[in-house]
């Protein structure tokens, strides 16, 4: 079986390069060919937005939500728990979008109480954009369901089995108040994914039995933690890609979009994974740099989940489908899914009996509209509960592969592992919940050792 050879720049992963890589074009109208009616917010005009999180991907998520249609759409309030990260990304954002971005100084919060200020200054048809380290967002997103406000949270969910518990808890109570809730699987908004993945379930392939999963690229490197340093809580926050307790390490905070694509795909959750792993560079924080996860479906189908983050190695970010019929590619790259199906199991470009065969929308831009639109219109749009369980999919490989275990869904639903279990009483006086040893390296986990459940 040969698979088309896709090189991606480790350095492309982020949703400004994604803009780039897909063309000035498909940026400016990334809805091109979709009817999307111009309406008014339930209770009147201008959606107002509040910021909890400033880094790269809260400010790139700014940006595609006023890229969408209709009624105005501005940028109320920003929190952060570091105040240059915030006015620089104030500052970016009123360069790029002027009066869009509407946040005066009393409006711009700062620490670790910073989110409820924020949500706090919304009305109902508002929507509070969460995109901290992901050990926060389960609180965080309580909250906004307890006060009512509609919500944009990005993947990935929770760094650990008690907090997607809290999550989903959570997202239980906002079906029950209709708030909308999207949650940053763009991927589910592509048009060239839904289209194939129709397809797959309408049995063009015949039974899916195998999924093959890949991110595999360069590394985002983590220094060791300089001698002397006062604050080694706040130097992980500064870092939070690269520990298990912040954002639940690459495995899930950045496969989970694969994961998720996968058992849409398969329109199942697994029912166990096991994993291989390990880090050969110390700069992957306390993270495994490569992983390998078996999943397996309740008909015994499997889902094989690739995940390395190294120099100088083969590259790829793509995603396969078997089945007894045909196989499929659901996604080429990140740029352009471009996904096509093959007579049989030779994915060769001689051998396509289907190709989508034309760009596809800006998934990025098309989220915040279907949101948007919701609110607008009055019309339930929640992917809280879904994306809860894909979270939970991640973490099951992750724990798999750093314990050496078998793990099952039953055993990661029942779960009591927590990285923080106070994580609501976090200051940045507290202790850091992993210490670097003498040279400043964190230690990896140790299969057959290590404890994640």
């Amino acid at each position: 079986m040969s698979t088309p050879t896709r090189i991606v720049d480790p350095n492309s992963q982020s949703r400004r390069e994604f803009l780039k890589l897909s063309g000035r074009a498909v940026a400016a109208s990334a809805l091109a060919g979709v009817a999307l009616p111009h309406v008014h917010a339930a209770g009147g005009g201008t959606v107002k937005l509040a910021l909890i999180g400033c880094g790269g991907r809260g400010t790139g998520a700014v940006a595609d939500a006023f890229a969408a249609s209709g009624d105005p759409v501005t940028l109320w309030a920003m929190a952060d728990l570091f105040d240059e990260r915030l006015q620089g990304s104030r500052d970016r954002l009123q360069k790029a979008h002027g009066e869009k971005v509407d946040v005066s100084p009393e409006r711009c919060f700062i620490g670790f109480d910073a989110y409820k200020k924020a949500i706090d200054s919304l009305g109902p048809n508002d929507v509070v954009m969460l995109t901290t380290q992901s050990a926060f967002r389960p609180l965080h997103f309580e909250y906004a369901v307890q006060k009512g406000v509609n919500v944009f949270m990005e993947k990935s969910f929770a760094p650990d089995a008690p907090g997607t518990r809290r999550l989903l808890k959570a997202a239980e109570l906002s079906e029950k108040k209709n708030l909308k809730v999207a949650c940053g699987f763009m991927w589910r908004h592509s048009k060239a994914r839904q289209e194939v993945i129709q397809r797959i379930h309408d049995g063009e392939i015949g039974d899916l039995h195998m999924l093959r999963i890949y991110r595999v690229h360069g590394p985002v490197a983590c220094p060791p933690l300089p001698k002397g340093t006062p604050n080694e809580l706040l130097f992980q926050l500064q870092h939070r890609a690269l520990f298990n307790w912040l954002n639940g390490g690459f495995f899930v905070d950045w496969h989970c979009h694969n994961v998720d694509i996968a058992c849409w795909t398969k329109n199942a959750w697994p029912v166990s994974a096991q994993g291989f792993g390990g880090r050969t560079h110390p700069q992957a924080g306390n993270l495994f740099d490569h992983y390998s996860v078996e999943y397996t479906f309740a008909d015994g189908a499997k889902l094989f989940a690739f995940s390395r983050h190294m120099t100088g190695c083969w590259q790829t970010y793509s995603d396969y489908a078997h089945g007894s019929k045909a196989s499929a590619m659901i996604m080429a790259n990140l740029a352009d899914p471009d996904p096509c199906i093959y007579k049989d199991q030779r994915m060769d470009k001689d051998n396509i009996a289907w190709r989508y065969g034309q760009k596809d929308i800006n998934p990025y831009h098309a989220e915040w509209q279907a949101l948007l639109d919701a609110i607008r219109q009055g019309k339930p749009h929640n992917e809280a509960r879904r994306a809860g369980m894909s979270n939970l999919a991640a973490l099951m490989g992750r724990v798999a592969t750093h314990t050496g275990q078998m793990v099952t869904w039953d055993e990661m639903m029942k779960s009591e592992f927590q990285f923080v279990k106070d994580i609501e009483n976090l200051t940045l006086d507290s202790p850091a919940p992993i210490l670097a040893d003498a040279d400043g390296i964190y230690p990896a986990p140790i299969p057959g050792k290590t404890k994640e459940i």
